[in-house]
């Protein structure tokens, strides 16, 4: 499968020079359609009836500029509920167009629609979306580039082309019915079957092979991949054989560049590389596999592929060059990479905090009265779970978290998440068994507009050590320090990145470790946090901030839509 990298050609760099002429930028308003719909695709040799946007796989690529507003007609033909999330977007006061199920809003019932409105802010660089309901996003997501306004420019030398790199995973049966099963049975689900390039598994997969994803490049010629990873559950390695990667950005803020052999990527996050193509004219593997750090935990032990393809004229060698990737569990590597990421400008970080919160996030195990019967398959016929601090989230079902606290409406949530773990232990020790288990609730915790908020996301070693990608909506937040064991607060703190700390809306618990995030709650509404690993949020491991009205129109949420799907 060739895929065309966009070119940047001279005529578009003249029209961007007279532009700088111009005193400002005009927005526009981009209108699009979304139909979720069943499409036939063969992948591994099967035909599968999968879930789509518009019939495309991966779905539509959305392209706007800072400052654009997008509306987003989704129209569901499907006989599951649906809701879309624009991951990344930060949807200042205007939690009703973020999109997580029975957080923001009702899903969108079969044969309903919903009209997704949502302006740009401040923003651009590589995000994306993606169904949040349920398993739904293994075949309903596309990438979301937001290129800076006209007369601006990218903090680097302009690419001569760039193109979307989008990781996922495939599952040789219904992604519904896999997460169903895992579900009644308590057990871990079944792991995907290949993992994929922009849709396609690569040459290494059964009756792949002649849809391996091409990317053409000229000689000389500096590219921009942005590279996503939309993959339900796995955190992956990435490398081009032979051409180191250039970072300048990850989840839609500019880095300090910096260059690197391999890339470190947990679903949900994105990453911009730019790749000079230097090397003698040939085809060189992309590749991605996973990098898995639960212990004695079964995944998925593949590798796909693209292939960057020289367009001079060569005669081509049998097979392309192989990339290379670090083992599964290549820990130092992972921690390297993240280590070297920093903004590319001084931060304004917060530094007097008004909410210092501690967060233990990870697994659990359910005890059962009756063990090993066929809903207690997990281990020691117990089932799985997950939390944070404890609580093991349960999503409504009669109504919105937002709706609730917009309309006032008692019954729906509790505003009692602990700030601190209900009791101290050590977290990355021996755990005694008698903690294994969490409690369950809808707990969210309040937040007063403009208050400063330092979180520490301290992993346990309850069933495993894991590096969980946290997902913050509404928010970028800085990472200002990480670090393996437990966090201590009287030492750690010292070490912390104040001056040029990344920007994310997505970041990894090192396993066995901690890491330290600060924002400040400017953006009012309901706003879900949670892994972005998708089985670990089935299981609980999830809370809600409920950010407060500031004060005036400007510092308070706007008003539902409405055509709010209903409950």
């Amino acid at each position: 499968m060739e895929h065309m990298l966009k070119t940047k050609s001279l005529s578009s760099c003249f029209l961007l020079a007279l532009l700088v002429l111009i005193p400002f930028a005009i927005a526009e308003t981009h209108y699009h359609e979304f139909i979720v719909q069943r499409k036939p695709v063969k992948r591994l040799c099967k035909v599968h009836n999968i879930i789509t946007v518009n019939g495309q796989f991966p779905g539509p690529t959305l392209e706007v500029r800072n400052g654009d507003s997008l509306v987003i007609k989704v129209v569901n033909a499907v006989r599951y509920n649906v809701s879309l999330h624009w991951h990344g977007i930060k949807q200042l006061r205007n939690p009703w167009a973020d999109g997580p199920e029975f957080v923001t809003q009702c899903s969108i019932k079969p044969g309903g629609s919903y009209t997704y409105r949502f302006t740009i802010e401040d923003q651009e660089g590589t995000l994306w979306w993606h169904a949040h309901s349920r398993w739904l996003r293994a075949t309903v997501y596309g990438a979301l580039i937001i290129y800076p306004k006209m007369g601006s420019y990218y903090p680097f030398l302009m690419p001569k082309r760039e193109a979307s790199v989008l990781l996922g995973e495939w599952f040789d049966r219904d992604p519904m019915s896999v997460l169903r099963q895992a579900l009644f049975s308590g057990a871990a689900p079944n792991v995907s079957d290949a993992y994929t390039i922009n849709g396609q598994p690569g040459d290494f997969y059964r009756c792949s092979k002649k849809e391996t994803v091409r990317f053409g490049v000229n000689s000389g010629e500096t590219i921009l991949l942005r590279i996503v990873n939309s993959g339900l559950n796995q955190e992956l390695f990435f490398s081009v054989a032979n051409h180191p990667l250039t970072v300048v950005a990850v989840d839609a803020s500019y880095t300090k560049p910096f260059k690197t052999n391999v890339i470190m990527i947990g679903p949900g996050q994105t990453t911009d590389v730019l790749l000079t193509a230097n090397q003698p004219p040939a085809h060189y593997y992309m590749a991605a596999t996973a990098y898995n750090t639960a212990m004695n935990a079964a995944f998925d032990n593949t590798t796909t592929t693209a292939i960057l393809q020289y367009n001079n004229n060569y005669q081509q060698q049998q097979k392309p060059i192989l990339a290379q990737l670090p083992f599964f569990n290549d820990t130092p590597t992972s921690t390297r990479f993240t280590s070297q990421l920093r903004s590319l400008n001084r931060a304004n970080v917060p530094t007097q905090i008004d909410e210092s919160l501690l967060f233990t996030v990870g697994l659990g195990l359910i005890n059962c009265t009756n063990p090993n019967s066929p809903r207690c398959q997990g281990p020691n016929g117990t089932r799985f779970a997950a939390s944070i601090n404890n609580n093991s989230f349960v999503f409504p079902k009669s109504n919105s978290i937002m709706q609730a606290f917009y309309q006032g409406i008692p019954g729906v949530f509790t505003t009692d998440f602990p700030p601190v773990p209900p009791l101290q232990f050590d977290y990355t020790g021996n755990v005694s068994r008698g903690l294994w288990q969490p409690g369950r609730g809808t707990k969210t915790f309040r937040l007063r507009y403009g208050s400063s908020v330092q979180i520490v996301l301290q992993d346990t070693s309850i069933v495993t050590t894991e590096d969980h990608p946290m997902h913050l909506h509404g928010y970028h937040f800085y990472v200002v320090g990480s670090g393996f064991g437990n966090f201590n607060s009287a030492t750690d703190p010292a070490r912390f990145n104040l001056v040029d700390p990344p920007l994310r809306n997505t970041i990894g618990t090192p396993p066995g470790g901690w890491v330290a995030i600060r924002f400040v709650a400017d953006n009012p509404g309901a706003w879900l946090m949670h892994c972005h690993i998708d089985s670990h949020l089935a299981w609980g491991l999830a809370m809600v901030f409920l950010v407060e009205n500031g004060e005036g129109e400007m510092q308070s949420v706007l008003p539902p839509p409405p055509d709010l799907p209903p409950c």
